[in-house]
């Protein structure tokens, strides 16, 4: 990480279910089109646990259980260092309902490379891949 570089914290939720882990597709910024998993920046006070509940509540209209940390991811953008805590979460209450993304997929192993993902979550859907489906 270079030093001077700006970091933003984010959290991010790995919501599974069973053998599938949910995506979104970003409707909008300079990353536009591309997929991550729905979660968004920790506020002043906020733990990531929290953060991730309201940012899911306010994406999503959905409710879920935040499970054990899965990992952090460290990534170098052009204009910031991303700090991403990545948690395992399921489903307890809602319909992933979507409220700021242009789509939404289930994935599952053999369909997680098929989607163009943030640089960031590269790393993250390789560990994913090797240690969930």
């Amino acid at each position: 990480m270079i030093n001077d570089m700006h970091t933003i914290r984010v959290v991010a939720a790995i919501i599974t279910d069973g053998s599938r882990v949910f995506a979104t597709q970003r409707g909008y910024g300079d990353w536009k089109d591309y997929w991550e998993f729905p979660g968004g920046k920790i506020e002043p006070g906020e733990t990531p646990e929290e953060a991730l509940r309201r940012e899911i509540r306010e994406e999503l209209d959905t409710e879920i259980a935040v499970g054990e940390k899965f990992t952090t991811v460290e990534y170098d953008y052009p204009q910031f260092h991303l700090s991403m805590d990545c948690f395992l979460c399921t489903v307890t209450g809602g319909q992933l309902t979507l409220l700021e993304a242009e789509a939404s997929a289930w994935l599952t192993a053999e369909t997680l490379y098929t989607v163009n993902w943030l640089p960031a979550d590269h790393q993250l859907i390789k560990l994913i891949g090797e240690k969930l489906l």
